[in-house]
């Protein structure tokens, strides 16, 4: 069968399975392991399912989708337009600055001592997302569907923009990176190509994709305040936004900054131990995850195992990224969008994910028992294959085979 007939073959076999009342989760997930066609949506719509956003049974979806909307509209009125009135009234009336209220209230309860705290983590999100896939041009974009909320010009709201810019805070101060020996940010994508003020500046009442992304990690932050904001969750709100904001449909495009933030909060339910400092050496911490691929490895091919052993590569030097980001900083965003079909569609995403892990590693092989410690480490960090479907290719074998 030639592949263009077999493609439309594929889609309809998703547009079988997408058009049941009940969608039967086992075969849908089966469709998506092999990669979701983009074609009308599909993608986006298989995310959804996959990540336990939507519910199986479709007749609920409309008045499930409206709800959830309507929450996350109350987030903005709560956790973004409500300090933004305070501020905007600010100036206007004097009776409001009383001690209670006033920026220099020592009690850690004060709202303004909340505010400059949240200004903390703001100033980190925002670093953040400007530097986001800088090498195409979708995040600095504006978006078709401003947060009408928000940009009113009935209503003085401070944007989160707007807020960064009058924050005079030393942004230098806050600097929750995860782990002393990683480098967070891969040094193949850390080429700032956008000098940070060299921004096109978007009219009024427009706004750039990754102010929505802003919005959505800042929320996430208020909301888990346990957790709050840590580095490289950019990283990972990042390519599920870009995936619902290029929706063809534009029903589902339109409230592609709701649907991320509660798709991104399922993810990171099941994700979030990975950013926890005090829980990385416990069973379900990050460095449990980290030696299982080298365990995975030993067992599937010791003699590079021994080698990396040898040289004193451990698996917090490279793999660390890897599984907190679920390899979104190691290839181009098309790619991680490819691997995630399949990861978000296995029962077991973040174990399939090690063995992945696992098939990078085997399929560099050669390389790697022929290089030393620096031509090796320079591989790891920048991983030299990019055609995903050989890795992922690797990774089902490796899995079927154990």
């Amino acid at each position: 069968m030639d592949s263009s007939l077999f493609y439309i073959c594929r889609i309809q076999e998703f547009k079988v399975a997408l058009s049941e009342e009940n969608i039967n989760l086992k075969t849908l997930r089966e469709l998506c392991f092999n990669g979701i066609p983009f074609e009308g949506g599909i993608r986006a719509l298989c995310w959804k399912i996959l990540l336990n956003y939507l519910p199986l049974d479709q007749t609920v979806w409309e008045s499930f989708l409206k709800k959830q909307r309507e929450v996350y509209s109350q987030f903005l009125k709560e956790m973004i337009i409500q300090p933004g009135i305070a501020k905007a009234n600010l100036g206007l009336s004097r009776e409001d600055v009383t001690l209670e209220d006033h920026p220099l209230n020592p009690n850690p309860d004060s709202r303004w001592n909340t505010y400059f705290r949240d200004n903390e983590i703001l100033l980190q999100i925002d670093k953040d997302v400007r530097r986001l896939y800088p090498d195409m041009a979708f995040f600095q974009r504006p978006t078709d569907y401003p947060c009408q909320l928000i940009l009113d010009p009935q209503n003085d709201y401070e944007t989160l923009r707007r807020r960064v810019e009058q924050t005079t805070l030393k942004a230098q101060t806050v600097n929750r990176n995860r782990s002393g020996v990683t480098n967070v940010s891969s040094p193949g994508k850390a080429l700032n190509l956008y000098p940070s003020n060299e921004y096109e500046v978007l009219p009024n009442g427009s706004e750039a994709h990754w102010e929505v992304v802003e919005r959505i990690l800042f929320i996430y932050a208020k909301l888990n305040p346990g957790i709050a904001y840590v580095q490289g969750m950019n990283e990972i709100v990042g390519p599920i936004y870009y995936t619902f904001a290029t929706d063809p449909n534009s029903q589902w495009k339109e409230h592609a900054e709701a649907d991320t933030f509660f798709c991104f909060t399922n993810l990171m339910s099941e994700n979030r131990d990975n950013f926890i400092k005090s829980l990385d050496d416990s069973q379900c911490g990050i460095t449990y995850k980290m030696e299982s691929v080298y365990s995975m490895l030993k067992e599937k091919d010791l003699e590079l195992y021994l080698k990396l052993e040898e040289q004193n590569i451990k698996p917090q030097y490279f793999t660390f990224r890897w599984l907190t980001l679920l390899l979104s900083q190691e290839f181009l965003l098309p790619d991680v969008i490819r691997i995630w079909d399949t990861l978000f569609s296995d029962l077991d995403r973040f174990h399939f994910l090690i063995v992945v892990c696992c098939a990078m590693l085997i399929l560099i092989r050669q390389n790697l028992l022929a290089g030393d410690f620096t031509v090796n480490m320079r591989l790891l960090q920048d991983y030299p294959i990019s055609d995903v479907q050989t890795i992922l290719a690797k990774a089902k074998d490796l899995r079927d085979n154990s």
